[in-house]
């Protein structure tokens, strides 16, 4: 059986390696050109030819560096598709398993497997990957490295993600939840934007250890009271973990939730977000918020719901008090947003506020609708700051006010970002809009007024998108902004396919809803089965009285 996970995650790592060793390779023919370039900055002495640092890479080495990133990512992208290609979308359970001791002493596996959920989001994170290279190919030329060691985190990164998600055993989950923190720390520290970006970096980092340390003390109370961390034996009616007490089952559940929270990110740990987003290249801002942020989501249906579902019951309200005001608040200050990086990242946390939503109503509607909008948001979102990135290497700034009128100079510029915004505020026809329907219509059934606030949420993600667009794209064009230039042929490679993604599963999206369905329908059930349970229980006792 070809083990389709574990190439996955190690190509994009032996890219990354590659990619480094190339960066830094040096050829004769740039030798003597420094050499030359020492000797005329030197007057011509031979003597003071060793006082010039050499540059550690040539911007030859550079660009072919980046193009062996640019074809590993095609690669994991190629074997990810075959591997969708074979899954069985009848199938609930996880499929491509592979599981081998890694540390046998303290029970740990390398264990890898994928349900549809799993799936489309390792998807999702390969499309993207190849995406994001090309719209970030000229970004860092003045940097010594000539862009490549950008490429080369991208693809540590991309490792992390295929592996994060794929992880069927809780230690190895954590290691790789753990481990995604080092390239994006670097990537927004080191390859960000404004001279906040290092602190942008040490909060988003800070943020993430906390909520890291707190589910590290879960993962050991999971093995404690379990025996084990493998994922397939912990879960089920007669697995590992079905007869723990309640009140240990409440604190663990807690401790991974706290950490997804601040993944996701929620209300009131979301503050870490705008920063980031801010202090962040628009590459980067694209794989935080389309992907890294999704295993926040992600981690609560996988882990929080299915390894303690007898602590569900305690959690439902109030998670979905904290996703309504994710919605509203999250939309609220997206208005008020002068920066446009800051903007979208604040729609995102609105945005997440549905997934959540989503999740802890638990209907099946609105769980697929949950694990469908954070495939959908990837995409919208993704093409949003593509965009975005596209303007501010063009004027310099990020400040919505430092445009107006580009639709006039840059007619493709500006519909791809017209388009871009329609997916976000949920037009019908384009991929999102699916998603929040789902997750609406689950989400009334469980509760009509949650349901009814959560719609606010739609009619703010109008203002702020179509406002947005306006003070940007519409109205007479600035002198400043006359030689604007319009999307090139790099530029239209990287976001033309996003845009082309959102229309598809805009108008047919049962490609994705039958992948995740058999998962979403086992996770549905154990919500249900739980809280039908607790409320019987209560029922009981109040005939007993």
């Amino acid at each position: 059986m070809i083990p389709w996970l574990t190439i996955a995650i190690a190509l994009p790592a032996i890219g990354a390696v590659a990619v480094r060793a190339l960066s830094r390779a040096r050829t004769p023919a740039a030798d003597t050109a420094q050499m030359r370039r020492s000797e005329a900055a030197t007057g011509g002495g031979t003597d003071t030819i060793t006082q010039v640092r050499p540059a550690r890479g040539t911007a030859a080495g550079a660009e072919n560096a980046k193009r062996v990133a640019f074809g590993f990512s095609l690669a994991t992208l190629a074997v990810v598709v075959a591997m969708a290609l074979r899954f069985d979308t009848g199938a609930s359970g996880m499929q491509f398993e592979q599981t081998h001791d890694w540390i046998p002493r303290f029970g740990v596996h390398y264990a890898v497997g994928v349900d549809g959920i799993a799936l489309v989001l390792i998807l999702l994170s390969a499309v993207l990957v190849p995406l994001v290279m090309l719209a970030a190919w000229r970004e860092h030329e003045d940097r010594e490295d000539g862009g490549a060691g950008y490429f080369a985190l991208i693809l540590v990164l991309q490792a992390m993600m295929v592996g994060v998600f794929a992880a069927t055993d809780v230690f190895l989950f954590y290691v790789f939840f753990e481990a995604m923190l080092i390239p994006v720390y670097f990537m927004i520290g080191r390859y960000g934007r404004g001279e906040q970006r290092a602190r942008a970096a040490v909060k988003f980092l800070l943020y993430s250890l906390v909520g890291g340390l707190i589910m590290l003390v879960a993962v050991i109370g999971v093995y404690v009271a379990g025996g084990t961390f493998l994922w397939t034996e912990l879960t089920g009616s007669g697995g590992a973990l079905a007869g723990i007490d309640t009140e240990l089952a409440v604190w663990l559940f807690l401790g991974f939730f706290i950490a997804f929270a601040i993944k996701a990110p929620m209300w009131p740990v979301h503050t870490w977000l705008p920063d980031a987003a801010q202090a962040s290249r628009p590459g980067t801002a694209v794989l935080l918020v389309g992907v890294l942020d999704k295993v926040g989501t992600y981690g609560m249906l996988r882990y929080c719901l299915e390894l303690f579902p007898s602590a569900v019951s305690a959690f439902v309200w109030p998670v979905v008090a904290l996703s309504v005001v994710s919605i509203v608040y999250g939309a609220i200050l997206a208005i008020g947003q002068s920066d446009m990086m800051r903007l979208v990242a604040y729609t995102s946390v609105s945005h997440f506020g549905f997934i959540t939503l989503g999740i802890f109503a638990l209907t099946e509607q609105a769980q697929a609708g949950a694990a469908l909008y954070m495939v959908n948001h990837g995409f919208a979102t993704g093409a949003l700051f593509l965009v975005v990135g596209f303007l501010i290497s063009r004027r310099g700034s990020a400040e919505i006010a430092d445009y107006g009128g580009v639709q006039r100079v840059a007619p493709l510029l500006a519909g791809a970002f017209l388009v871009a915004g329609l997916a976000g505020l949920g037009l019908p026809g384009l991929a999102p809009f699916v998603s929040e329907f789902l997750v609406l219509i689950g989400v009334y059934a469980f509760s009509p007024v949650a349901a009814v606030i959560a719609v606010l949420g739609v009619v703010l993600a109008a203002l702020y998108i179509l406002w947005m667009f306006q003070r940007t794209m519409t109205g007479p064009t600035p002198e400043r902004l006359s030689g604007l230039k319009d999307l090139n042929v790099r530029e239209k490679w990287a976001v033309g396919p996003l845009l082309a993604l959102l229309i598809v599963f805009g108008l047919y999206p049962q490609p994705m809803l039958d992948a995740i369905g058999p998962a979403v329908e086992r996770t549905a059930q154990i919500g249900t089965a739980d809280t039908s349970a607790a409320d019987g229980a209560t029922t009981e006792e109040g005939g007993r009285e």
